[in-house]
């Protein structure tokens, strides 16, 4: 099946596949994503191939959509993802993004998330759209403020201890 691409001014996003194993396990072990959002183990390609496997395609199957890669247009490099997440024990589906370290602060943070944003709920019909971060991740409650998401609340998901502030929007 051939599942929904998407094009901003300056990104391509596509479906996170196996051929990004090689970014996903970059991604997934800077800085800030073992420290916002943890640690997921990943310490070899084929690593990182088994999680796409388990974690990301199964819901593009099921749902149409899931992780995207961001992809710059004007060098075809892979900077980072944004994606629509229907999370195990979590009601409704939320919305989150990583970069490399070197693409953060470019305004493609906003670029990819509105872009995603506007596919939930005109493409894939979804109603409200939540958001998840630390407490201490002052950047990515600002890029879901600038969404116009709203803090309503906290929340723990489940399996983890850390409390994080709930961000929410309606269609």
């Amino acid at each position: 099946m051939a599942y929904k691409t998407f094009e901003t001014e300056r990104l391509l996003l596509r479906p996170t596949s196996v051929k990004d194993a090689a970014f996903i396990l970059e991604l997934l072990n800077t800085p800030k994503w073992l420290k916002y959002i943890g640690d997921r183990h990943l310490k070899t390609e084929v690593d990182a191939e088994s999680y796409i496997r388990v974690k990301v395609l199964p819901q593009l199957e099921r749902l149409g959509f899931s992780n995207y890669t961001l992809i710059r247009k004007q060098d075809r490099k892979k900077i980072g993802t944004c994606g629509l997440y229907a999370r195990e024990g979590v009601d409704g589906i939320d919305i989150g993004f990583a970069f490399l370290p070197a693409y953060e602060k470019m305004g493609y943070g906003f670029e990819a998330a509105h872009c995603i944003k506007e596919a939930a709920f005109t493409h894939f019909g979804i109603e409200t759209l939540r958001g998840f971060t630390t407490k201490d991740n002052v950047s990515s409650q600002n890029l879901l403020i600038k969404l116009g998401l709203k803090q309503i609340g906290t929340t723990f998901l489940p399996n983890d201890d850390t409390e994080l502030l709930l961000f929410e929007i309606t269609r």
